[in-house]
């Protein structure tokens, strides 16, 4: 073995060490310059969802951004280093519940049988969502926060709509919902009806919780749209929704 052939493994390992050596700094660099982004982006998304969670549960008008810092155990000043004000911190909680909707949404037609199916997975998310929301957060949007509202307009009287258009369309072409229904009246009545809950007039002659009331309003909605294949559908999954919930 001559001395070349010695020095040949030497050297692969050399560089070798040279190269993780090179690639750990970069990695170091990389991370200390990271570091403070990730910080600060996991401070304003901590600020964002301890707002959503509050005001969800007791209304935006109850919460102030004391109560939010309190709740974080932060200053008020740290708030207002990542939102200007109330308005800007509301804003960007209803950006992000646009979003998490929407996203769902389009989630539960992709996994959806069909039509039918499709409007019992969005029972199941109604469900979700309703039962810790305050029934004034609307009203309080509405009245504090216009900006804010208007954007959740946008999203009910655009994106809201148009799901609502497309699943009576599919129901048609499937031959689950009845075919001489006016589409257009019908999803506009649709999108009216599912905010109707949140009307405090409404809230108060009634004793029941938003899940609950949003679920008979959609119920009777598709029994409605559905023709008899649908209506058959319509009780078979009925009877898979009692039987999940008697396992739960």
């Amino acid at each position: 073995m001559t001395v070349s052939n010695l020095r040949e493994p030497i050297f692969k390992k050399q560089n070798k060490l040279k190269k993780n050596v090179l690639e750990t700094l970069v990695t170091l660099k990389v991370s200390v310059v990271l570091y403070p982004i990730m910080t600060e982006l996991d401070t304003k998304q901590r600020i964002q969802k301890g707002a959503h969670d509050l005001v969800m549960q007791y209304g935006i008008r109850s919460v102030s951004m004391d109560d939010i810092a309190t709740n974080l155990g932060i200053s008020k000043k740290t708030i207002y280093h990542y939102f200007k004000d109330k308005d800007d911190l509301i804003e960007a909680v209803v950006d992000e519940v646009i979003d998490i909707n929407q996203c769902a949404c389009k989630a539960d037609i992709g996994r959806s049988e069909n039509a039918v199916h499709e409007i019992f997975l969005v029972m199941d998310m109604m469900a979700e969502m309703f039962k810790t929301m305050n029934p004034f957060i609307l009203h309080d949007m509405q009245k504090y926060h216009p900006t804010a509202f208007s954007k959740f307009m946008k999203h009910k009287n655009e994106f809201l709509f148009n799901v609502c258009s497309q699943n009576l369309h599919r129901g048609v072409q499937e031959e689950l919902y009845r075919p001489e229904m006016a589409i257009d009246i019908l999803c506009r009545y649709r999108v009216e009806t599912m905010f109707i809950p949140f009307n405090p007039e409404f809230q108060q002659s009634l004793k029941h919780s938003l899940a609950k009331i949003e679920d008979e309003i959609l119920s009777h909605f598709l029994y409605g749209l559905v023709s008899l294949k649908g209506y058959k559908l319509i009780i078979r999954y009925k009877e898979q929704r009692q039987k999940e919930t008697l396992k739960k």
